[in-house]
């Protein structure tokens, strides 16, 4: 699924006293591979204070008015511009080399990069209240509501707290880097461990899930990886008040109302609209479970997969339950049919991780988007390092805000991998179109959930024809079994996509809760539990309890990135493909369109990404399809066919749970 690229806020190497600013990427960057197992001590040493004297980092103050004008605003926004390109850039490449070289000391600079920039962003939008009611040009009262939104996790106004909060998120996202499973002499798990290794990381253990029928290997390798986030539980719930005081100081409510403010509507309102879309898409998604739960019963049997209940979370094939691709071999509608997986047309040809990030750029300049930068090739991480630890969960970033892009992965010669390239690259062509804004109108895009859909968009356009024409697929199905086919491909889509919907959804319902305090602290992992079952359907395979602590098993938990971003992105990139076919001059069914080389569609896609937030999303929105508000129905166009057939499968079943 996604591996996407979340920008939290980023930073660069800063100085005063020998100091390297980190910082967390603003919304656009990270998704896919990565580890959290932190070894004795549950809570981090205080980031040692580092002296900053802002004059020498920032601007001249711009002296406060007791009637402020518009020329005013314009000059403090000016300033706030120079320093937030330069505090973000600071921030951004100490969080680079913290997630590409993982040690205490990179964890402390990217601790102290990240303190720098939340105390800035904070500091500014207090001074920014004097603008309050004063009547401003739009770009200006846009870039006055983007600051006050620029910091995912504002800092408070006390030193000591923001040091702690700076170091405790720093710590949470480095153990998630090291995590690790050492499996006993006895395991199951042994032929999974790499030469010489006695640990297994998180892409071996998710490889069991994806691999392995065996239901005692399954549960070992997701009881292994849960255990690693156990440590997180103290560190998150100090995150949680620490960063609720910064968000309430800014004039929220909790930290989750912070989150919610960014979409150009009401909180409220945002929330009712993500609901109309699961209202909209979850008949799909319950056909599908129906379907899979029956297909999973036929292999493991009625002991272990009831008849009408939740699915054991370790049967789907990934470590979140978030994506059952790997499931495709056991609930494949037509077996026997021609596999559009090129995995193995990728080891064959031999092509390196180089080799598969140029197949994904070349997607992109065939739409008349200019290449990649030279620097890209230099300074991304294509493959995991075999001397250090590093964070492999898929990221793209422009470290320095200049179009400084680059890549972070641990890539395979996998399909799978293959559609991450694309995603990560969506990201990256997407800054490359808007660099050039004021940094305000940087963070996100137009929404987080545009950024994260840009790239999968494109992936929805790699179709059997384009990688037939582009020599990684042999042939396409014979005319007379090509309908089958078809549903082949749309069921391996579904799995990826349609199953991923609920999880999209629950992740930032489960956070918000706990910060607001509806959950309470003696709830965490029970809350957890509880929405999965209601959302996605599916259940640990053994019971938990408050000692557990699975949400941080998931990286953007255990990273603070917010994550309604994915589920808008899995609805929008529908959208947007939908309009892109159209203006491409398509006319057969959605599933079937590639855009490839259509220099007509990669103009209106340019046209839409150019705008950055300079608008709000609705506008953008509007650019490439005409309309102004989310709209699900062509996700249910684009898995009409697939659905005609699920209904046909399961019309003996006693769906839901």
């Amino acid at each position: 699924m996604v591996a996407s690229s979340l920008r939290l806020a980023r930073g660069r190497l800063a100085v005063l006293v020998s100091f390297s600013a980190s910082l967390c990427v603003p919304a656009t960057v990270l998704l896919g591979c990565g580890g959290a197992q932190e070894p004795a001590a549950s809570m981090p040493a205080p980031v040692p204070a580092v002296s900053l004297s802002l004059p020498s980092l920032v601007g001249t103050p711009v002296p406060a008015t007791t009637a402020p004008t518009v020329d005013d605003a314009r000059a403090f926004l000016a300033l706030v511009d120079k320093d937030i390109h330069d505090l973000w850039s600071r921030r951004d490449r100490a969080a680079w080399v913290s997630l590409t070289y993982i040690t205490d000391d990179t964890e402390s600079l990217a601790a102290a990069g990240e303190q720098a920039t939340a105390e800035y962003v904070t500091k500014k939008v207090q001074e920014a209240k004097r603008f309050d009611g004063l009547a401003l040009p739009p770009d200006l009262a846009r870039q006055m509501k983007l600051l006050r939104l620029a910091q995912v996790v504002p800092a408070p106004s006390d030193p000591a707290k923001a040091r702690e909060l700076a170091s405790v998120e720093a710590v949470m996202t480095g153990a998630y880097g090291k995590g690790e499973y050492c499996p006993p002499a006895t395991s199951k798990l042994l032929p999974y461990l790499k030469k010489g290794e006695k640990c297994l990381h998180l892409e071996e253990l998710d490889a069991v899930l994806q691999k392995s029928h065996d239901v005692q290997a399954l549960t070992e390798a997701w009881n292994g990886w849960h255990a690693t986030a156990r440590p997180q539980r103290e560190r998150f719930e100090k995150y949680v008040a620490l960063g609720n005081d910064g968000a309430k100081e800014l004039g929220f409510d909790d930290l989750g109302a912070l989150w919610r403010a960014g979409y150009d509507m009401p909180p409220a309102d945002f929330e009712a609209d993500v609901e109309r879309l699961w209202t909209e898409v979850k008949p799909l998604y319950d056909e599908l479970h129906c379907y899979v739960r029956a297909k999973l019963r036929e292999k493991y049997g009625k002991d272990v997969v009831p008849e009408h209940g939740l699915i054991p979370a370790e049967l789907l094939g990934n470590m979140w339950a978030q994506d059952w691709g790997s499931l495709q071999d056991l609930v494949v509608p037509y077996k026997g049919e021609p596999s559009l997986d090129v995995s193995k047309a990728l080891v064959a040809t031999k092509v390196d991780a180089k080799g598969m990030v140029k197949i994904g750029e070349s997607f992109f300049t065939s739409l008349g988007f200019d290449p990649l930068p030279a620097s890209f090739w230099e300074r991304s991480m294509f493959t995991r390092p075999r001397d250090r630890e590093v964070v492999c969960h898929a990221s793209a970033w422009d470290v320095t805000w200049s179009d400084d892009l680059r890549i972070k992965m641990c890539i395979e010669p996998t399909m799978d991998d293959l559609l991450v390239i694309h995603h990560e690259l969506g990201h990256d062509f997407y800054y490359s179109q808007y660099y050039k804004l004021p940094i305000l109108f940087q963070a996100n895009g137009a929404n987080d959930g545009f950024h994260e859909a840009i790239g999968d968009t494109i992936a929805l356009s790699v179709t059997p024809q384009y990688l037939k024409d582009r020599g990684l697929l042999a042939a396409l199905a014979p005319s007379d079994k090509r309908d089958r086919s078809r549903t082949n491909a749309l069921m391996k889509r579904a799995l990826e996509k349609v199953a991923f919907l609920p999880f999209g959804l629950l992740i930032d319902k489960w956070r918000w809760d706990v910060f607001s305090g509806k959950t309470p602290e003696n709830q965490l992992d029970a809350s957890w539990w509880a929405l999965k079952a209601k959302y996605q359907g599916v259940a640990p395979p053994e019971a938990r309890t408050e000692g557990d602590f699975d949400p941080a098993a998931k990286y953007h938990v255990a990273a603070s990135t917010p994550y309604i971003r994915y589920f808008l992105a899995f609805v929008y990139e529908f959208q947007f493909h939908r309009a892109l076919c159209k203006a491409a001059g398509w006319t057969g069914p959605l599933d079937q369109c590639s855009i490839y080389g259509n220099k007509a569609a990669g103009e209106k896609l340019r046209a839409m990404l150019a705008l950055g937030g300079s608008k709000p999303w609705q506008d953008a929105m509007e650019v490439v399809t005409g309309e102004r508000k989310a709209d699900a129905s062509a996700i249910l166009e684009y898995f009409e066919p697939l659905r005609a057939w699920l209904k046909d499968q399961i019309k003996d079943e006693k769906c839901g749970w």
